[in-house]
């Protein structure tokens, strides 16, 4: 038995000649971002999998935090959770399988109610949404009565349905004015609130949720990397990072907002503060861009696999789902912040 079928449960495919040649031109493509040792291994799965999905009209909607091959690969849709829950609900496809974690396909899930929702690994979850519980949510607003309550889309179904209004990273600071009130709870991201704290006049009631991978990042280290790069450095940093890094930072903004920056600033040498493979997908699009890849990986994320991808769609596992009442009262507050304003990608 190989590697792949202990730690995958599905056969290790071969690298046949025509499999070589059908994915000939996509390779070319990532050979920037991925090793010519590692295709063969990759290039099966790849064509195994766009083969199926085509087979059982399923789509697969791949998150910026995804590896390259998984990303350029086989995703059909890329981008932010909500981005990606949007515009599959938008397809005619029956099947969504989401490369992502376990809160993203609960959203496209509350947002496809009538599709079926795969999740290829249940281990790919995310500390910041299991940071906090819809319980949590309730205790909190019985502490402070009247004050509404602002959930970032990075949390479970049940906290979105005790939540009054979502919001992205990006579109964080005008939701929590829209609501006209002088005091908002803000949650689950610490880092997050405190960003948006120095971009309002609201009070905002703060919880401890950290990502686990934003919080590594240190002032320290950026700093590390304009001595040894120099000037020419241009640092763009997620709201998810601590305060002290987003100090550093020449850019600040949602993932969303990051790839934009890259492409309309003219930087030619790019460190993003964010999970690595990021870097990796975006260089693809950028090959005359130097990235400096500060490699902090997100364990979760990477649960989702080629070969987890493809039983996903062999097995039809595993399915995500959430009960009609929670489904119904957590699409409210996404709705309710899509009314606020364009709804942009966190």
């Amino acid at each position: 038995m190989s590697p792949l079928e202990t730690v995958h449960g599905t056969e290790s495919l071969d690298y046949t000649p025509e499999v070589a040649r059908s994915t000939a031109p996509l390779y070319e493509r990532l050979r920037g971002v991925v090793p010519e040792l590692e295709w063969p291994v990759h290039a099966p799965y790849v064509e195994a999998i766009n083969r199926l999905k085509a087979e059982k009209n399923a789509v697969i909607l791949g998150h910026n935090y995804q590896t390259p091959e998984i990303f350029h690969g086989v995703a059909d849709l890329t981008g932010d959770s909500l981005a990606l829950a949007r515009m599959a609900a938008e397809t005619d496809a029956d099947v969504i399988v989401f490369a992502g974690v376990h809160f993203m396909a609960e959203t496209a899930k509350i947002l496809s109610p009538e599709k079926t929702v795969l999740i290829p690994s249940l281990d790919a979850g995310c500390s910041l949404a299991e940071s906090i519980t819809g319980a949590d949510v309730r205790l909190l607003k019985e502490r402070y009565p009247g004050v509404p309550v602002v959930t970032y889309v990075n949390t479970s179904a049940e906290v979105k349905a005790e939540t009054d209004v979502c919001c992205t990273s990006a579109n964080a600071v005008e939701v929590v004015e829209s609501l006209g009130s002088d005091r908002v709870i803000f949650l689950p991201d610490e880092y997050l609130g405190q960003y948006v704290a120095r971009h309002t006049d609201v009070e905002l009631i703060l919880w401890k949720g950290h990502c686990e991978v934003h919080e590594r990042f240190t002032a320290e280290e950026i700093r590390r990397f304009r001595t040894e790069y120099g000037a020419g450095l241009t640092v763009l940093a997620h709201p998810e990072c601590p305060p002290d890094v987003l100090g550093e930072a020449d850019y600040v903004g949602s993932t969303s907002g990051m790839i934009r920056h890259v492409g309309e600033s003219g930087a030619n040498r790019v460190v993003m503060i964010t999970e690595c493979s990021m870097s990796d997908n975006v260089a693809v699009e950028h090959p005359t861009v130097e990235f400096i890849r500060p490699c902090n990986l997100c364990p979760h994320m990477k649960q989702i696999t080629l070969p987890r991808i493809l039983r996903s769609l062999e097995t039809m596992e595993h399915e995500v789902v959430v009960e009609p009442a929670v489904a119904e009262r957590a699409r409210r507050s996404v709705e309710r912040m899509l009314a606020v304003g364009r709804g942009r990608s966190n």
